[in-house]
């Protein structure tokens, strides 16, 4: 047997040319599925290569067969492939298949797809795609190949919003999204998720009505047999009699136009906030309705958002009706824990993940200690491919469950959804082995193994301080030299998201040395103020920190991003613009908006100095010219922590790593502010924050010394040295920006050590988060 992380190893004389093949199917009435395989192999690889494999029912009497079949096969054949000996073969199992070659070097070479069901056929001709060496005029596989596998975990898809908040697929027709789905199927994903009624914006993109789009969806899944599921919120008071009507019926309108309708998935929280009463009462009610046409679909339920008592009480209820209808509960950002709820949950029912695969902030799976300058320009739907990280999610989880559907809101995450789907169906695979397949299916194979180590070079770019990490630039220069080797592929949206984040994230780092720089002879021009006057230092000040857009550096890349973003839109009508190509939002993958964001404090600076500006005495001018100047270089013995910012946080304390704490429970992560738009000019180390570090950590102190904390932040801070809680100097709870200050009593830093912790406030968990106390700032000044 080849295993999936052998295929890259076989070598070039132990192959089969299917330059000439022939694709033989059964005759007579085919299962979709079984029909549509045979129309995405010719048609893909006529895609790839140009070849024009013709696909007939009768065995030709000579040339190489690609023999493709489910069940048993087909008893006119002249050959059948021979059983393997021993019993729950994967095979056998449900989506099994074995792809295997017979006859290597002869002239009846045969290839056989065999699916232990129409479904197994489909993900058969995926595996042979995805095992496929090609270029134009050309197409061999090993000639050892011989894979037989089935699926680990029964639910593998993705969710596909059809919605104006979505930043790709709200300007795709049914046909993209037919190609779409089937590339998804290649590696192993069985379910689509629609929202059909959810955002009722109009986009300005839309080719159809949501209506129409709802019905093609289900047609699509209906060829292909993967299972049609939608996720439709109640984002309404259930008590509203009249809304909780015409919801219902808009279900059962949808219900009647689909040919096959397998699941509904309905968020308890995130959007919506009813009682769970009202809620299960609303599904008991849309269920029967979903029965009159599609009787053996489920409803499924998640509880993201509820408190104990909610979560109590639809465990209680389900322990007491135990309904039919039900397919099982869903794990959602925000839902309590998997294993918990597996275990509370009867074993009839499922546990269906719901992974946040498609935002990098402000989300269920935040990238750990992520540089701010990162947040401030790439945002929260930038290209993001994670295969190390998400495999380290699914080993965690995956075991728990019955499967996922991702969440995802674009293309930007297209790697994460390959990685998902093949993890769902080999969760021992790894993730280069991952990445060679879908660089060998989407790039081919000359370029593979290099851009397979491309992408996980860009998930390494986002690891540690940005400023230090001078593989970035290494990542680009792959890139590039890829981009020189292969021009065909020009015009590839997957080869262009892979360019766009090396180029993006390469012009960043050179921009935030630059401007950090700049900032920093900015901050040495300051300290002239005494001999110069502050008006005549702030102006040169300005003017150094002006060098940012006067003298912008990387043109050549800042132009090819502009490039890249346009191509982009052409091809797959990603929106990485809200101006230029209309996207919903600025949260929702405008990149393109936020290249040129300062990456240093320039905006507050220019504000500061208006504000210093119209002081009338001279010496309050000096005063807070000096407070800018030593802000984060405070005196000799004296030290400053931005908590939030990997760069700049050298004595707060770190907890576990993401491969053992993906949820990073135990290793506390940044918070990053969303605030006007992304265009704050609030000081950058205030739109970063942490509630709360697991401390601050400080040797080598003076013990002679006398020493105060002060804090920047918001909202209330219970702090403790050495264990021993501290008065602060003032009581009152402080705003974004102020200080709050506590002095250290001597007799705790004797020994030259000091330990900052902080107790959480037990006073409000009814807040919401974004009203919640948090530090952003610490310093330890000696006096």
């Amino acid at each position: 047997m080849t295993s999936l992380g052998q295929l890259a190893q076989s070598h070039a004389t132990n192959t089969i040319d299917l330059a000439k093949a022939t694709v033989v199917v059964r005759s007579g009435k085919l299962a979709p599925a079984e029909q549509t395989a045979a129309r995405v192999l010719v048609e893909e690889v006529r895609k790839r290569t140009g070849l024009k494999w013709p696909v007939s029912t009768v065995w030709p009497a000579s040339g190489v067969v690609i023999a493709l079949s489910s069940g048993g096969g087909d008893s006119t054949w002249p050959k059948a492939l021979a059983r393997r000996e021993g019993t729950n073969l994967p095979e056998s199992k449900p989506e099994g298949f074995r792809l295997a070659v017979e006859g290597a070097g002869t002239p009846s070479t045969i290839v056989w797809i065999q699916g232990a069901d129409s479904r197994g056929a489909l993900f058969g001709v995926g595996q042979l795609l995805r095992s496929l060496n090609w270029g134009k005029g050309s197409a061999v596989i090993p000639g050892d190949l011989d894979i037989a596998t089935s699926p680990a975990l029964p639910i593998r898809g993705h969710q596909l919003g059809y919605r104006h908040t979505a930043n790709s697929y709200d300007g795709w027709d049914d046909k993209q999204f037919e190609q779409h789905i089937r590339e998804l199927a290649l590696f192993g994903a069985n379910s689509i998720e629609g929202i059909p009624f959810q955002d009722t914006r109009k986009s300005p993109h839309m080719p159809m009505t949501r209506d129409v789009m709802n019905r093609k969806f289900s047609e699509i899944c209906a060829r292909y047999e993967m299972d049609y599921w939608i996720w439709s919120p109640a984002d309404f008071d259930l008590k509203d009699t009249a809304k909780r009507s015409e919801h219902l019926a808009k279900h059962e309108a949808l219900f009647r136009d689909c040919p096959r309708f397998d699941a509904v998935f309905f968020p308890g929280g995130d959007p919506g906030d009813n009682a769970p009463e009202l809620v299960m009462l609303y599904l008991e009610d849309l269920s029967k309705l979903m029965a009159r046409y599609h009787p053996h679909a489920k409803i499924w339920l998640s509880m993201q958002g509820f408190e104990k008592p909610q979560v109590d009480y639809v465990h209680n209820w389900i322990n007491e009706k135990m309904p039919d209808w039900l397919g099982g509960l869903v794990a959602g950002p925000s839902s309590p824990p998997i294993p918990s709820t597996r275990a509370r949950l009867p074993q009839k029912y499922g546990l269906r993940d719901y992974p946040d695969i498609t935002h990098t902030v402000r989300c269920q799976f935040p990238v750990a200690w992520w540089d701010p300058a990162f947040h401030l320009t790439l945002g929260r739907e930038s290209v993001n491919p994670r295969p190390v990280f998400y495999k380290a999610v699914q080993d965690f989880f995956g075991h728990y469950t019955s499967g996922f559907i991702s969440y995802s809101d674009g293309v930007h995450d297209d790697v994460n959804k390959a990685v998902w789907s093949r993890l769902g169906w080999q969760p021992d695979a790894t993730p280069r082995e991952i990445l060679l397949d879908y660089t060998r299916c989407f790039f081919g194979s000359v370029v593979a193994e290099s851009a397979a180590d491309g992408i996980l070079a860009l998930e390494k770019n986002w690891e540690g301080p940005l400023a230090d990490n001078g593989g970035v630039e290494a990542t680009l220069a792959l890139w590039q030299r890829l981009e020189r080797q292969s021009p065909g592929l020009r015009g590839n949206w997957r080869w262009q998201l892979c360019l766009l984040r090396a180029y993006y994230d390469a012009h960043t780092r050179q921009r935030l040395v630059y401007e950090t720089d700049l900032e920093r002879k900015a901050n040495a021009i300051l300290a002239a103020s005494p001999t110069l006057g502050a008006s005549g230092t702030m102006d040169a000040a300005l003017a150094v920190l002006q060098q940012a857009t006067n003298n912008p550096i990387h043109k050549e890349w800042r132009a090819r991003i502009g490039q890249l973003c346009a191509d982009l839109f052409k091809s797959i009508k990603l929106q990485t613009s809200v101006p230029q190509y209309q996207a919903s939002g600025f949260e929702r993958g405008a990149v393109l908006d936020f290249v040129d964001h300062p990456l240093n404090n320039r905006w507050w600076l220019e504000d500061e100095f208006a504000r210093i500006r119209k002081l009338s005495a001279d010496a309050d001018k000096l005063k807070a010219l000096e407070l800018i100047r030593t802000w984060e270089t405070p005196e000799q013995g004296s030290f400053y922590d931005e908590v939030g910012n990997i760069a700049k946080s050298p004595h707060v304390i770190r907890g576990e790593g993401v491969n053992t704490d993906p949820m990073m429970e135990k290793n506390p992560n940044p918070g990053y502010w969303w605030w006007d738009d992304g265009s704050s000019r609030k000081r950058l180390s205030w739109q970063t924050s942490m509630d709360w570090p697991l401390g601050l950590k400080y040797h080598h102190l003076d013990p002679l010394a006398t020493y105060r904390v002060r804090l920047t932040g918001y909202g209330q801070a219970k702090l403790r040295a050495n264990g021993q809680l501290l008065v602060p100097t003032k009581e009152a709870k402080h705003e974004i920006g102020e200080f709050k200050e506590f002095r250290v009593p001597a007799e705790l830093i004797k020994d030259g050590k000091l330990v900052l912790t902080f107790d959480l406030p037990t006073d409000e968990a009814h807040l919401n988060w974004r009203q919640q106390s948090r530090v952003s700032e610490v310093w330890l000044l000696k006096e």
